[in-house]
Formats: structure tokens, sequence, C-alpha cells
């Protein structure tokens, strides 16, 4: 065999390599790849520890939940919703300290890191009654 056939051998096995790995990217949905566990802290009315995990249950959908140390009592609170669009994250979940207020997140991340804001609205209006940021690394 000649250097064009090993040169088109080669070709073909890359193309076929590519072509077996492309249903694997294609099938991640958006967000997955920053599934694990997110720890840092907020600011803005107040100040404290911010955790947050983000899961995936086989078949499932990408779900969530935040751990929040605050000066009003600690709480944990699952996502009602979760988004992404590439590595953009938006979030509610409803706000276990005031039943009437919900929590927005959104979120920026890096590989190991991410920065974002939250807003306290109440439920179901978009008029923020508190915000901030916050700012996690990847545990």
């Amino acid at each position: 065999m000649g250097r064009e056939g090993v040169s088109r051998g080669l070709l073909v096995a890359v193309m076929v390599a590519f072509a077996l790995a492309a249903p694997v990217v294609a099938g991640q949905a958006p967000g997955e790849k920053y599934i694990g566990t997110w720890t840092g802290t907020w600011d803005g009315a107040g100040s404290g520890d911010f955790e947050m995990t983000l899961d995936k249950a086989k078949d499932g959908p990408l779900g969530g939940r935040v751990a929040v140390g605050t000066d009003g009592g600690n709480y944990n609170a699952n996502f009602r919703t979760l988004s992404f669009d590439g590595p953009k994250m938006t979030a509610r979940y409803d706000f276990p300290l005031d039943a009437s207020a919900e929590i927005v997140v959104t979120a920026n991340f890096e590989d190991k890191s991410a920065k974002g804001t939250w807003a306290m609205r109440p439920k179901g209006q978009e008029g923020d009654i508190a915000a901030g940021t916050f700012t996690v690394t990847k545990k």
C-alpha cells in the first residue's frame, strides 16, 4: 500500500471516530457538563454561604437545589425551574423563609467556577424585592 492508500485509510479512520463520537456529544443535554456541587458565597441584602448542586436522574431532566446560609436562618430549596443556554443558567425556586416570594438565580459557568446574580421577587411578578450576586467553585 502506498502513501496515498495510507493517507486515505487514516482519513477514513478519523472520520469514523468523529462519527461515532458525535452522538455522545449531541446527546448531552444543555448544562449536563456542569453537574456537581458548587460552593461559595452570596451577598446583596446580607451575605452568607451558598451551595448549589446540579444533578440529573437517569433519563430525567436536569435538576438542582441550593443550601443557603442567611442572617434570618439557613435553608435548603429545590429548583422549580432550571434551564441552560450554553454556559448561562437560569433557575427559580420558592423562598422557604417567605412563602409569598421566589428567588431567581442566573449564572455564567466556566469549567470550575461560576458567577451570577440572585433576585427575590413576589411569586409570579417581575419586580425585585432584594437582589445581589454570588460566586461559586466546583467541589
